[in-house]
């Protein structure tokens, strides 16, 4: 297992690096330039080109590559151009609403999931079936920013609500923590389009175990349909699924950014955004390496989780 873990961190380097990359490259192609945004349009060019020196804008792309990557090694995510902060304080500010948001997101999508895919496999080819599979289709066609406007447009300033129900169903559509209120709805926005795919992901896995040789028996010999479907079927059917919950939990991490947007949500996502808008080069580098790490140790604490549901795999 020790191996297995080193040898993935190894293996994470070349994509970290390759993300870096990518990064740095499509932030200096995007039209626009930081110094003149801090100096102000009115600036005069001597201004522009003192921050553009100060801010090491004059040199190669290479040699500013090099230096955000070694800074990066060290710990240093550089300074932001807009506030003059170190950009890990400003990641550090917004870093666990995001985290909460995706979390919480992924616990829903899990929940309602799983049952959805359980229910439709144990039922498959009736009624039941059909509608579970109509509903998770529609939930994975829906765009994340059209459901949020509806959701905000039904429960939050929405007026069919009755009196006597707007304690509960009146919901607040910014802002994020202070009440549960302002939970729900960018959970639910987040999270529905994960629920449809792991349900999808669930049914198929789970017809594919029902099928087999052992469940047959197990049903022949009067074993409970209860403990049929979920000790015996359901945790050998769960490796893909919790492949999928790990690939959507760095999918919602990204997703965050139109969620935060449109709920006024001051984490990462709006962060970057703003980054994106004021060209403000270290905060995007930052945001988007720190997203991705996060992916990558997710993805990692998956595979590791493939030994635990089954012990005839050997991670080594």
């Amino acid at each position: 297992m020790t191996k297995f873990i080193i040898r993935r961190l190894i293996q994470t380097i070349p994509v970290l690096l390759g993300v870096t990359i990518l990064v740095f490259s499509l932030m200096h192609l995007i039209p626009g330039d930081p110094a003149q945004i801090i100096a102000g349009e009115a600036a005069p060019e001597r201004q522009v080109e003192q921050i553009r020196e100060r801010l090491g804008l004059n040199d190669p792309l290479h040699v500013q590559y090099g230096t955000f990557l070694g800074n990066v090694v060290t710990g240093d995510l550089g300074t932001s151009v807009r506030s003059s902060r170190p950009v890990a304080d400003e990641i550090g500010a917004r870093f666990w609403v995001t985290v909460e948001l995706a979390v919480y997101s992924t616990i829903l999508s899990v929940f309602m999931g799983l049952i959805a895919g359980i229910v439709s496999a144990v039922r498959h080819y009736t009624v039941t079936d059909v509608v579970i599979m109509i509903v998770a289709l529609f939930g994975l066609s829906m765009p994340n920013f059209w459901l949020g406007l509806m959701l905000i447009q039904w429960f939050a300033i929405g007026n069919w609500i009755p009196e006597s129900l707007q304690p509960f169903l009146q919901m607040r559509a910014s802002g994020w923590g202070d009440s549960w209120k302002q939970v729900v709805l960018p959970v639910i926005t987040l999270g529905t389009a994960g629920a449809a795919i792991i349900a999808r992901m669930t049914r198929s896995s789970m017809l594919e175990v029902i099928s087999q040789d052992y469940i047959r028996t197990a049903r022949a010999k009067g074993v409970k349909e209860r403990v049929v479907v979920y000790q015996h079927a359901l945790k050998n059917a769960l490796i893909p699924v919790v492949t999928v919950v790990g690939l959507e939990f760095g999918a919602l991490l990204g997703g965050t950014v139109l969620t935060e947007t449109i709920f006024a949500i001051n984490g990462m996502g709006r962060l970057t955004i703003d980054a994106i808008r004021q060209r403000d080069f270290p905060v995007v580098q930052g945001t988007v390496l720190v997203i991705s790490v996060l992916f990558v140790l997710v993805n990692l604490l998956v595979d590791i989780s493939y030994r635990f549901l089954n012990k005839r795999i050997d991670l080594n």
